[in-house]
């Protein structure tokens, strides 16, 4: 039998792309939904046959064993941006990531440590044991001599642009720019950013900010103007009772007829925190700053709402010498950090005495709308709002 250059289905050049292009989305799939949302976080859980589908998938096409990519993407959200992180670009530098974030991404894979610690709850089966942990590479043998018998030499060129796609996209550009460019919707002691508002070709690994805000989430669009296609899979598969969703981020609810400040707000603000957060920094942080610029315009550099608002523990030397400055300068900026530092406080106190965190919550609002600044005083106005 002799071979054939065009294996066993000849396709037109766009054929082979549709191709390619179908094996590299159905990886990321996997990775996403499988490795990501379901064992690394468990926020979904997916059947058992579709588990071992993307199970076999991975290993076939991408040599991906689930203990190492749970336990270093565990790791990763243990220690983001820190030291420890196995793959961040603060760490390592966006260039290295971005070229060599396979070989970081291996290096602690290979650490027992890693794997003893992170890896925990994973299959261990006689199929991961024996074949899939045993033998990774053995499915990228089947998976490119499939390409050979099926599409001839065109399969070449295939193979290696899929198996390209993993460690640049998934690992490169996601660990990397994804904690470098982009948009905040949350601030938070990583670097983690959204890409783009519309994860449509990374599963929705691109929406990564949103995703360290709310690591546990099934959902990784938060914003109502943002799209993840996987979660898009995801009610597919809920519908084919083939996956149940766990948790999601939640969005920010208001109820129509505000009560008074009560236990059931405290658990609304504590469930909705970080969506708190980020509407006290455009609500008040934001509007002081331009109120100030308006009635000083040289009082203010440029860049200070975005210095007030970012997270402190990501501010260089630098920038927190010029936030001492300026908050020694200006009392108004001085209260409305201070204010959002002691409502952060309220939420270790939710957490250990709930009557006591009512009071504080009760005598902060009180605070704040005797503070003189009316954008502090609408802000503590507004929490009542907040529904479960």
């Amino acid at each position: 039998m002799s071979f054939s250059p065009n294996g066993l289905i000849p396709l037109p050049w766009w054929g082979y792309v549709l191709v390619t292009f179908g094996t590299i989305q159905s990886m990321f799939l996997g990775i996403t939904l499988y490795l990501h949302r379901d064992q690394s976080h468990g926020g979904l859980i997916l059947h058992p046959v579709l588990r071992h589908l993307f199970r076999f998938w991975l290993w076939f096409s991408s040599a991906s064993v689930t203990r190492e990519w749970v336990a270093v993407h565990r790791r990763h959200h243990a220690h983001a941006d820190q030291e420890g992180d196995p793959h961040s670009p603060v760490i390592f530098g966006l260039r290295r990531v971005l070229l060599e974030g396979y070989e970081l991404y291996g290096a602690a894979a290979r650490d027992p440590h890693t794997l003893r610690t992170f890896g925990r709850g994973t299959p261990d089966d006689w199929l991961e044991r024996r074949v899939y942990a045993a033998h990774p590479y053995l499915g990228i043998v089947g998976f490119v001599a499939a390409h050979l018998v099926l599409f001839g030499v065109a399969g070449i060129i295939m193979v290696a642009v899929h198996l390209a796609a993993q460690p640049f996209f998934a690992g490169g550009v996601i660990n990397g720019l994804g904690h470098a460019l982009g948009y905040r919707s949350f601030e938070m002691p990583s670097r983690a950013t959204n890409l783009l508002p519309w994860g449509l070709l990374l599963g929705g690994e691109e929406l990564h900010n949103n995703h360290h805000a709310f690591p546990r989430s099934a959902r990784f669009a938060v914003q109502r103007w943002e799209l993840d296609v996987g979660w898009l899979w995801i009610r597919l598969f809920v519908a084919l009772r083939l996956a149940r969703v766990r948790w999601v981020a939640p969005r920010p609810r208001y109820a129509v007829h505000p009560g008074p400040l009560d236990a059931a707000t405290l658990d609304a603000l504590f469930v909705q925190r970080v969506h708190v957060l980020r509407a006290y920094a455009r609500g008040v942080v934001v509007p002081v700053c331009r109120e100030l610029a308006r009635l000083e315009p040289r009082a203010l550099p440029r860049g200070t709402a975005r210095l007030l608002i970012r997270h402190p523990a990501l501010l260089a030397d630098e920038a927190r010498r010029r936030l001492r400055e300026l908050l020694e300068r200006h009392e108004a900026l001085r209260r409305v950090i201070d204010s959002r530092e002691a409502l952060q406080q309220l939420w270790n106190e939710a957490a250990a005495n709930r009557g006591r965190a009512l009071q504080l919550l009760r005598d902060w609002c009180a605070r704040a709308e005797g503070s003189g600044i009316a954008a502090l005083r609408e802000f503590a106005q507004r929490l009542p709002a907040y529904a479960r």
